[in-house]
């Protein structure tokens, strides 16, 4: 503990603020808060320029989509504010519920397993090429791994973005993926700032199925 603690201490200042806003984030998105958005664009934004001073510009590129997904991510969201009447659907499909929380109407869709076991096979495809060429054609440890953490993490926003309630299992799943990366790269208060967002992540979903559920119940 005293070594995260010393860990952050130290930090410069534009790190620690960017590790802070990117706390913030995940707290406020999984309240369901529009004011995540915000707060994801400063932490990216940051981070892009970190990442680029010590020339890991595939993350700072990585960044530079966060940050445009943090705009579309405001502008979906805030859409939606002004559209509170229940959407009915098949039962086949997914199903739709509104819930107004935090100061913004969020359509929270719930995706059939069908529909995540196409897009998880899709993804392990990329995943399972790009580290093969990362394997092949860079120093990088852990190719695949690393390469499933990138993939998925840049699928898994866009399912925020989309208010996809599943969206919380990707995140666990990438999350302790990388707390093992990390923890193998002896980046241990990292390790632990990931094991935080675990936390966050299954806090996320608990709120959003209740609210999910509370909402459909309303309407049905």
């Amino acid at each position: 503990m005293n070594q995260v603690l010393n860990y952050f201490s130290t930090l410069p200042i534009l790190e620690l603020i960017a590790v802070l806003t990117s706390l913030l984030y995940v707290v406020l998105a999984a309240k369901g808060n529009i004011w995540c958005w915000p707060s994801a664009l400063v932490s990216t934004a940051l981070y892009s320029v970190i990442f680029y001073d010590v020339y890991l510009w595939s993350d700072s590129l990585l960044q530079i989509y966060y940050m445009a997904m943090a705009i579309f991510g405001w502008y979906n969201w805030r859409s939606s504010i002004n559209n509170t009447k229940p959407k009915t659907k098949d039962k086949n499909k997914d199903k739709t519920s509104e819930i107004s929380i935090e100061g913004s109407s969020i359509a929270i869709i719930k995706w059939q397993k069908a529909t995540h076991i196409k897009v998880i096979s899709v993804l392990t495809l990329f995943s399972v090429i790009l580290g093969w060429l990362m394997e092949n054609y860079t120093p990088a440890d852990f190719p695949y791994f690393d390469a499933a953490t990138t993939v998925f993490a840049v699928f898994a926003t866009y399912l925020v973005v989309a208010k996809v309630l599943e969206n919380w299992f990707y995140w666990l799943a990438i999350d302790f993926v990388s707390i093992y990366l990390y923890i193998q790269k002896d980046l241990t208060p990292t390790a632990v700032l990931f094991s935080l967002y675990v936390i966050l992540a299954a806090y996320g979903y608990y709120q959003w199925k209740k609210l999910y559920n509370l909402q459909r119940a309303c309407y049905e």
